[in-house]
């Protein structure tokens, strides 16, 4: 005889299987009979459509009126140029949101994809094939490589350049490769039927599988928090409990609550922060302190801690500092036994 319950189990487990640099599975249980695929289906559409890449939008190459020009001394013609070229997989090495870049070759001369490599750039499929260029070659151009989601068409793009020599190219930001789900049965208290979601994520090397499975994550949390503005469940807490519960509720929440992006998340995991409080107690300068946290991480954590109503360094905590950081030293030391 079947249970009556009023809600569904809550899955507990959860792995990551790396399999190699670029690809991995993860796998969360036990979800009760049709929930796994109502979660999975939706997150592989997210690691297609939401997962953060970089990719070229614009070249310039001197001595070349158009995309169907040819080149002296260059044996690809520049439409085979330009799709070589889309095929790169580009990593901008000071996680800006747009570069201007500069090449220039001179033959004779077999070019690949590490030889784009500088200071500001990284090509993860190094030995991707570009051109082949003789020794009457002088090739000189200039790409922009812009951060962005899913595929932007080439005539969305032309829209946008300030600079009519450059042409626009299709921009295919997304770095999955493949994602994919199976729903495989469980065993769990004596009942077969419940399920096990396994994704397996590949991914071209501009970003890990389990950054990309976090981008997805961050982008599903959004989308439904739009339904925040039509529930009553945020009224009916605060009609619960006084407004100092609350605060301190959420000054000892997880900073995964913050919904940070992965590379802020991830900085301050490394540093060790894990509740929201440990960031109301830290002034500007701790935070800024932190190693590997840019400037723009900086400015994310300091705007999303001002929308709670917990700025970064603020008095608004006054003798409740000392309890605060009492009790989070408490959660700590419960957590690490």
């Amino acid at each position: 005889m079947r249970n009556i319950t009023i809600s569904a189990y809550t899955p507990t487990e959860f792995t990551i299987e790396s399999i190699s640099d670029n690809v991995a599975k993860i796998s969360a249980w036990p979800f009760e009979i049709g929930y796994g695929v109502t979660l999975a289906h939706p997150l592989r559409r997210l690691l297609y459509t939401s997962t953060i890449g970089y990719a070229p939008t614009a070249v310039y190459i001197e001595g070349v009126a158009h995309e169907f020009d040819s080149m002296r001394g260059m044996l690809e013609d520049v439409a085979l140029f330009i799709i070589n070229l889309k095929k790169l997989r580009f990593k901008l090495k000071n996680n800006e949101q747009k570069e201007e870049l500069e090449f220039h070759f001179k033959g004779p001369k077999e070019i690949h994809g590490k030889d784009l490599n500088n200071a500001q750039v990284e090509v993860v499929n190094s030995d991707a094939y570009l051109a082949t260029i003789n020794e009457d070659a002088d090739l000189k151009f200039s790409l922009v490589i812009e951060r962005g989601i899913g595929y932007v068409p080439s005539e969305e793009i032309k829209e946008g350049l300030n600079d009519p020599k450059f042409i626009a190219l299709d921009a295919f930001f997304t770095p999955v490769r493949e994602a994919t789900y199976d729903i495989e049965k469980v065993l769990f208290e004596d009942n077969p039927d419940y399920e096990k979601v396994v994704l397996t994520i590949k991914t071209d090397g501009q970003i890990t599988p389990n950054e990309a499975f976090q981008n997805a994550l961050e982008a599903m949390y959004k989308q439904l928090s739009v339904f925040d503005k039509i529930t009553n469940a945020r009224t009916v807490i605060k009609a619960q409990v006084s407004n100092t519960e609350l605060e301190n509720t959420k000054l000892l929440q997880n900073i995964i609550d913050l919904n940070l992006s992965a590379r802020s998340y991830n900085c301050l995991e490394k540093a060790g922060i894990v509740y929201i409080g440990e960031l109301a107690l830290m002034s500007v300068s701790e935070l800024t302190g932190i190693k590997n946290l840019g400037k723009k991480s900086l400015e994310e954590i300091k705007n999303i801690m001002d929308s709670i109503g917990f700025a970064v360094g603020t008095s608004k905590l006054h003798d409740n500092k000392e309890l605060l950081k009492k009790k989070i030293e408490e959660l700590k030391a419960q957590n690490e036994g």
